[in-house]
């Protein structure tokens, strides 16, 4: 009776420290990366010990990051800095929780940038582009037809093999009274990132976020919003960017990819509310807006893309274009600072208006500057797009159906050009414009 008895209370001790037994909750996620470091994020299902091992395509050359004691107060997550990184290597890696191998089930991933000596041609790059991210739980969704949809999108967006993937803001969408709570956001995040369609493109592709309405608050929330600081600190710690601008306190960041540079703005940190009367309304708040004119300025890239949710050039004022709400007067400044400083291949990426659209402001003696708003990935289509009467709209660009960018910058490094192609959920091409760098 006794050795029976042992044995059932050993059985269950080991079923309780199974049971307790931490694992990932969502991740990998492939950061950003830098000449000499790569970012990793994950997610544990409890507080856990995790680091990955990584090591070059055909070695047992192993190499560790950072461990990191995951913590409920951020969510269970970690931020892991692989450091010893050789340009142009191919490196597979392995996430490691209390020191236990984790299988996603699919290989990851990632090959480090090239050094690009000096007058040499960079290489040939790509990346994807959309924004609106929505995932439904039917429990916390609004009654009637479902919102999001074709989840699929993500693993046509993988095969493409593109370098990085941008996802230009609202890429979660904070339910009523989540962004109330830090539980209520961290619930958000979790739950959206499990979905399945998007984890090989986590792990294998370099992922840069920028935050909108959905993400910061309530739908065109502004720089009133109560909670800001926690829906910041909430995106911080679910994304694997670059660190933030100095000095400002809004999600501003910024990343180079060769010979493209890419301002990474926060449109709702700093904004003024929409139906605020006065003449000194802004988006961008003082100090980024200063912060992105030097930085526009000092910038040698031969692209500048400039990221930002709502639209930037669409000439009609609806919605979330920058000409509405009593904003122009900023996108002005910001259009006349281009020309005064004569900064040209100026590319402002922008999403938040449900449909697809080019715009191109070309005026004689000065640079052009274009604008491809890209929406949605997996949000509601706006269907009504066309009724907008934006001057500067490109013909046979709008596309009122989910879709994505991809972007490829390729030629010599004098004469780079830019292939924008607009790509449906299952791959359709819906269409291609190029533009050679002046």
């Amino acid at each position: 009776m006794k050795k029976t008895g042992l044995l059932i209370l050993s059985s269950l001790l080991l079923v309780q420290l199974y049971g307790q037994r931490r694992h990932l909750e969502n991740g990998p996620l492939l950061g950003y990366s830098t000449l000499h470091e790569v970012m990793i994020w994950v997610q544990t299902t409890g507080a856990a010990k995790v680091q990955v091992v990584y090591f070059p395509a055909g070695t047992q050359e192993k190499h560790y990051s950072n461990t990191v004691q995951t913590r409920k107060q951020d969510a269970f997550t970690a931020h892991l800095l692989l450091d010893e990184i050789k340009p142009a290597t191919t490196y597979h890696y392995d996430v490691l929780v209390d020191g236990k191998k984790q299988n996603p089930g699919f290989e990851t991933s990632f090959t480090s940038k090239s050094i690009v000596p000096y007058h040499t041609d960079p290489p040939e790059f790509s990346f994807a582009a959309s924004s609106g991210c929505y995932i439904n739980e039917p429990e916390f969704d609004r009654p009637g037809n479902e919102y999001g949809g074709n989840y699929r999108i993500f693993e046509t967006i993988y095969k493409q093999h593109p370098d990085f993937i941008i996802w230009g803001g609202d890429n979660v969408y904070l339910r009523q009274k989540e962004w109330e709570s830090w539980t209520g956001v961290v619930h958000r995040y979790t739950h959206d990132r499990k979905t399945p369609e998007m984890q090989k493109l986590f792990a294998n592709v370099h992922n840069y976020a920028i935050i909108d309405d959905h993400d910061f608050g309530p739908n065109d929330s502004d720089g009133s919003f109560a909670f800001k600081d926690m829906t910041t600190r909430a995106f911080r710690t679910f994304w694997a960017n670059p660190p933030r601008v100095a000095n400002l306190k809004s999600s501003t960041s910024f990343f180079s990819w060769y010979d493209a540079d890419f301002f990474m703005l926060d449109n709702r940190y700093y904004r003024s509310p929409n139906y605020l009367i006065s003449d000194d309304k802004t988006q961008l708040g003082k100090e980024q807006l200063e912060w992105l004119k030097n930085a526009l300025v000092f910038s040698k890239a031969k692209f500048k893309f400039v990221l930002m949710g709502g639209q930037f050039l669409n000439a009609y004022p609806s919605y979330e274009a920058y000409t509405n709400y009593g904003f122009n007067k900023e996108r002005e400044e910001i259009i006349n600072f281009i020309y005064e400083q004569q900064i040209k291949n100026v590319i402002f990426i922008t999403g938040d208006r449900h449909y697809t659209d080019l715009s191109i402001l070309k005026k004689r003696g000065k640079p052009d500057i274009i604008d491809i708003t890209l929406s949605p990935f997996t949000s509601g289509p706006n269907t009504h797009a066309l009724e907008e009467k934006n001057f500067l709209r490109v013909k046979g660009t709008t596309v009122m159906k989910r879709n994505f960018g991809l972007l490829k910058i390729s030629g010599p490094r004098k004469h780079r050009k830019l292939e924008i192609s607009v790509i449906g959920t299952d791959g359709d091409l819906l269409w291609k414009k190029e533009f050679a760098s002046k």
